[in-house]
């Protein structure tokens, strides 16, 4: 059984920064497929960004540059750096992986049906 955790959630102005932590208390991270997916109430799941395996990244439009998915395997973390957060930001986010065995996870899909195993999510509110 696979357990995400994240933290590092917060109430934070218009241009400011934050940072998530997702930390996974199980299962072969190195080789994992970790991401990155929010979602405002009543709306769909969006994905923000993904890391495979290899380090490859992917960020949805909005994201690019403001953004910073990475994994740091051997404290079996992912971050997500936020900078330039704007209103839109708002939303509860949540850490996200697929594992696919041994061999490794080597996809960078935003798509949040492709992942396996989810965190309880942390709220992010920019004012």
């Amino acid at each position: 059984h696979v357990q995400l955790v994240e933290s590092g959630g917060g109430s934070v102005q218009a241009g400011g920064s934050l940072r998530l932590s997702c930390a996974a208390r199980t299962g072969t991270f190195s080789s994992a497929c970790m991401g990155w997916i929010r979602q405002v109430s009543g709306q769909e799941r969006e994905g923000v960004a993904s890391i495979d395996a290899d380090g490859e990244t992917s960020y949805a439009d909005s994201m690019k540059g403001r953004f910073t998915i990475s994994k740091v395997n051997a404290e079996k973390t992912l971050y997500l750096q936020m900078s330039n957060l704007k209103p839109d930001d708002t939303a509860m986010y949540f850490c996200a992986a697929q594992y696919t065995g041994i061999s490794g996870c080597y996809s960078t899909s935003l798509d949040s049906a492709t992942f396996d195993y989810w965190g309880q999510g942390t709220q992010v509110t920019v004012s």
